[in-house]
């Protein structure tokens, strides 16, 4: 079915709306958790990121959560505060693994619409994880990119157990706002 050109609108807007919102809590969290040793400081940011992602495609559909998806890891690094090029392609496959799976799994008829949710929890961060610890570690760090040890190691230890973590936590803040944001949307759609 065709969207008329006033869901268009809509849906271009909500996706400029979340895309901007992401990049500005992307950023303040960063500032934020400066001062924290790592892991902290890309916890609070991952799950931050994550939660948005999930946001995106629980309110808005796939095709804004993708779109959030593909571009979360893009603005950052073209502000100057975001992973290195060669590493975007794979967070973003990450990302669009983890909002697909959050979207159909999601979305499976229940009686209770938030056991699907949680059942897209632990899924979606598994695979988000998997995905991103082939592509970044295994992959990007370790056939692509000549990094000095120090540096390899740390991409490493940031794209493996970290984002299992992140997903996790981004899923459940997600669960817990989505009741509000859903509510309010339904209202500015009308």
């Amino acid at each position: 079915m065709e969207m008329s050109k006033h869901q268009k609108v809509l849906w271009i807007t909500r996706t400029a709306i979340l895309i901007a919102l992401l990049v500005v809590l992307q950023a303040v969290s960063i500032s934020f958790s400066a001062s924290l040793p790592p892991p902290f400081n890309s916890i609070i940011t991952g799950s931050i990121v994550n939660a948005m992602l999930v946001i995106s495609v629980m309110t808005c559909g796939i095709a804004t959560g993708a779109t959030v998806a593909v571009v979360s890891p893009v603005f950052p690094t073209l502000l100057g505060f975001g992973p290195v090029w060669p590493l975007v392609p794979f967070i973003a496959l990450g990302n669009v693994t983890l909002v697909t799976i959050w979207y159909f799994i999601g979305n499976i008829k229940t009686r209770n619409k938030y056991i699907s949710y949680f059942i897209a929890l632990p899924v979606a961060a598994v695979a988000k994880f998997a995905v991103l610890y082939s592509g970044v570690v295994l992959i990007a760090v370790g056939l692509l990119l000549d990094l000095p040890e120090k540096q390899a190691n740390t991409i490493g230890g940031m794209f493996s157990f970290p984002q299992l973590i992140t997903a996790s936590i981004g899923g459940a803040l997600a669960i817990a706002v989505f009741p509000v944001l859903k509510r309010a949307l339904d209202r500015s759609a009308d």
